[in-house]
């Protein structure tokens, strides 16, 4: 996070857990005691595998998802026990972009009509003229012009209707943006283009940002701190720069050597991990840490003791028995 940013925290997320019944007796464990901030104005990442509990993690954080156990706070207040009139106003604030847009838009809905859903819901506009205003401004704003209003969303491609979604979520004036894997369903033609306005856009409204993404390299481009999951924990945080030139996690370190280079021959140079075995269950996870047996520095207590989160270096926190110098 650069220096000239206001250091407030807008969400605070404090081991939080996420389980599901998985049978009469066991449990799924999503999301397993997370804990991480979010300041104001900043872009958190949060990346790891598929199915590690990124975007479960970011449901839960919005109350999408009801918690298990944990407490997550925005500017202070309680998401998950917030009277009627707090949840209308925490809407308004904090607004999601889909990962599939053209599952998160009705297809036979005038463009109009949706993005104009939430200023009439919150009546932003005083009469229909300032509506349309409104709407016009915000597709322009997006990438798109007046014209398209009137057409019905089907008739869009994939990367516009993401543009579509993207100003429907910024038509209520949000603080905050939940950004779920928003460009893996598009063509890698226009992730670049969708990555870009949406980095724009945080700079020009001072828009606090949680980006979920599997794709380490868009992370790194768009996000000013990063959290690594892996099977429902987070394994490792700290700034987006500090992450890729000094990453401390064994898990972290192999994610980072299968990001392709552009350069062949500092490609040809680059380490490349191979992790082995498979992926744990996360019904009922192994002890200790559940990365232990694909570690290649795995030791006793790692099969035993769940390594805790601790800043090893300013601002670089890492759950790994290696940096824990009480185990030594």
């Amino acid at each position: 996070m650069s220096n000239d940013k206001e250091c407030t925290v807008d969400m605070e997320v404090c081991h939080l857990k996420k389980y599901y019944k998985a049978g009469r007796h066991d449990l799924l464990k999503a999301v397993d005691d997370v804990s991480f901030q979010i300041y104001k104005g900043e872009t958190f990442g949060l990346v790891g595998e598929s199915g590690c509990g990124k975007t479960t993690c970011g449901k839960t954080c919005l109350g999408i998802l009801e918690k298990t156990d944990g407490k997550v706070l925005y500017q202070g207040k309680d998401v998950h026990s917030m009277t009627k009139k707090e949840r209308f106003a925490f809407t308004k604030n904090v607004q999601m972009i889909f990962q599939d847009p053209y599952a998160s838009l009705n297809p036979h809905q005038k463009v109009y009509d949706i993005i104009a859903e939430g200023i009439q819901i919150h009546k932003l506009a005083k009469n229909r003229e300032e509506e349309q205003k409104m709407v016009t401004d915000l597709l322009e704003m997006v990438g798109l012009n007046a014209e398209h209003a009137t057409r019905n969303v089907h008739e869009f491609s994939g990367g516009q209707r993401q543009r579509i979604g993207i100003a429907r979520a910024l038509s209520v004036n949000p603080e905050f943006l939940f950004c779920d894997e928003p460009i893996s369903a598009l063509d890698v033609s226009i992730q670049a283009q969708i990555v870009n306005l949406l980095m724009k856009l945080q700079k020009e409204k001072n828009l606090t940002m949680l980006f979920i993404a599997h794709d380490l390299s868009v992370v790194k481009h768009i996000s000013d701190r990063i959290g690594v999951m892996y099977l429902g924990k987070m394994v490792e945080l700290t700034e987006s720069g500090k992450l890729y030139s000094d990453p401390k996690h064994p898990y972290t370190k192999a994610l980072l050597s299968a990001v392709p280079i552009a350069d062949p021959d500092a490609s040809a140079k680059k380490e490349h991990i191979m992790l082995k075995g498979d992926v744990p269950s996360p019904v009922n996870p192994p002890e200790g840490c559940r990365f232990a047996g694909r570690c290649d520095k795995c030791m006793e207590i790692c099969r035993k003791v769940t390594p805790e989160m601790r800043e090893v270096e300013d601002g670089h926190f890492v759950a790994c028995h290696l940096y824990n110098k009480e185990d030594d």
